[in-house]
């Protein structure tokens, strides 16, 4: 991220160039700055408020399925990081490496957490020793360090905010069933709260979480119909258990091996909402997530009484559980439609001497701008049942952009075709080896986004790239 960036002046059409649009947004809307410190970026109060949020919302969730919070160091010695070959071989091109303490040289040099991984496995080999101690569900909320080479704000930075769970069970049907059980927690959240339509699957070998026995996804599409991973979720088996020698007595009081799992978010699910919803005006927020659901707007505020009535429902607002605000500022309303609209608040109240008089205000819709008058006496029921609509209609529409956007294919011709001409997911049928999941990317930059959980009928019985027979099928796509 480019630290001399200028403050934008307006807004670049998405349809002209998306990647340029997203950056517009995200300053003009106030959710980050650019930082002195290259790769990294400042969440300004309007994206943390939406971060908080998200930490709220899911860690009420991650607590009724028995999760407990707990937070590691942000140090990790190296040695401690080579227990796991595959683990470290996984993350070595992306840790920052400490040296120095101070102005002596470290004895051993350690990394900036990349992840938690081994930080959870030196712990539990001390701290699980019968099955008495187990299942032990633990999550931390965090921020973790990997040195990317391309940064984005919220999608890609070297330091980013996240949340990691690492759980340990005594066998490996609980493992899996925790896997699947937080992956599914990720999906509802993002559905019932965030708007967000997803695809639910399986990454493939490749693509799967280093040191993994196996990985789980969640896809969502964004208005570009490039790829977005919010969430994954993985079944470690025994492998680091093993490397870390972490061990349990049984009921019969032999050694047995736990079996871990591990699962994650991060602050690129508030990228997946602003691609996701926004347009050429801005934010759009969908209501269970926004931190302003109602922005109260008066008109001609100097005259006698406006402000005094807009306090009033801003109060009424307020006692029905809406998270509202008054814009009393001097700026002029037109100048105050636009911001609100730029922030995507859901709703926004307009009331002036007029309407007043009448009895009445007008309630307007960020997402269809859609103008509704309202007694002001019924403002608090309007609103809350129109909070309900709009979040239920954005995620009407973002699933009708998903589903309109994917594309069966059963030839390579087909396939390299859609990737060029089809923006969005593509199922094709893959024979399930590597070297055809290489060519694919190599040849049209589209990668395996994951095998559905859900059964879904074949697309052809051959694989897609080299013509033998297949029986996994697979949604490719560009992606973030």
């Amino acid at each position: 991220m480019a630290k001399d960036k200028k403050l934008v002046e307006a807004i670049t059409s998405m349809d002209v160039d998306f990647a340029q649009w997203y950056t517009d947004v995200v300053k003009k809307a106030e959710l980050i700055d650019y930082s002195s410190v290259k790769g990294c970026m400042v969440i300004k109060p309007a994206g943390y408020a939406i971060w908080e949020n998200i930490q709220n919302e899911l860690d009420r969730r991650f607590k009724e399925t028995g999760v407990e919070n707990v937070y590691m160091p942000i140090f990790i010695p190296e040695s401690l990081l080579q227990k796991e070959k595959d683990h470290v071989e996984g993350f070595a091109p992306e840790v920052a490496w400490v040296t120095h303490g101070g102005l002596n040289p470290l004895q051993e040099r350690m990394c900036v957490r990349p992840t938690s991984e081994t930080l959870f496995c030196d712990f539990y080999a001390n701290d699980i020793q019968s099955y008495r101690d187990l299942p032990k569900c633990y999550n931390q909320w965090c921020s973790v360090v990997r040195w990317e080479k391309e940064t984005r704000p919220f999608l890609r930075s070297r330091e980013f905010l996240w949340q990691e769970g690492h759980t340990a069970h005594a066998t490996a049907e609980d493992a899996e069933e925790r896997t699947i059980q937080m992956l599914n927690l990720y999906a509802d959240f993002c559905e019932e709260v965030l708007a967000m339509p997803v695809i639910r699957g399986r990454k493939t070998e490749k693509e799967k979480f280093a040191g993994a026995e196996s990985t789980y996804t969640i896809e969502a599409l964004m208005h570009d119909g490039k790829a977005l991973q919010s969430g994954t979720s993985h079944n470690f088996g025994d492998g680091f258990a093993k490397a870390f020698d972490i061990q349990y007595t049984d009921r019969d009081n032999k050694l047995q091996y736990v079996h871990q799992t591990s699962w994650g978010v991060s602050t690129r699910m508030i990228g997946g909402i602003i691609m996701v919803h926004g347009d050429d005006s801005g934010l759009v927020l969908p209501p269970r997530i926004a931190p302003v659901q109602v922005m109260v707007i008066p008109i001609q505020q100097h005259k006698d009484g406006v402000l005094e009535k807009a306090e009033e429902l801003k109060s009424a607002l307020k006692a029905a559980g809406i998270r509202v605000k008054l814009d009393d500022s001097e700026k002029s309303p037109g100048w105050k439609f636009s911001e609100q609209e730029m922030r995507g608040i859901p709703i926004r109240v307009e009331l002036g001497p007029k309407d007043i008089e009448a009895g009445k205000c007008i309630l307007v819709r960020r997402d269809t701008r859609e103008k509704l008058e309202c007694g002001l006496d019924e403002v608090s029921k309007k609103a809350a049942e129109l909070l309900e609509t709009i979040q239920k209609d954005m995620y009407a529409r973002a699933k009708a952009h998903l589903e309109s956007h994917i594309t069966d294919v059963k030839s390579y011709a087909a396939f390299k075709d859609a990737v060029e001409h089809k923006p969005g997911f593509i199922r094709a049928m893959w024979c399930g080896s590597e070297e055809c999941e290489n060519k694919i990317k190599e040849d049209t930059t589209a990668t395996s986004r994951c095998m559905p959980m859900k059964e879904e009928e074949p697309v052809s019985d051959v694989c897609v790239c080299c013509g033998k027979p297949a029986h996994k099928l697979v949604y490719w796509g560009k992606a973030y």
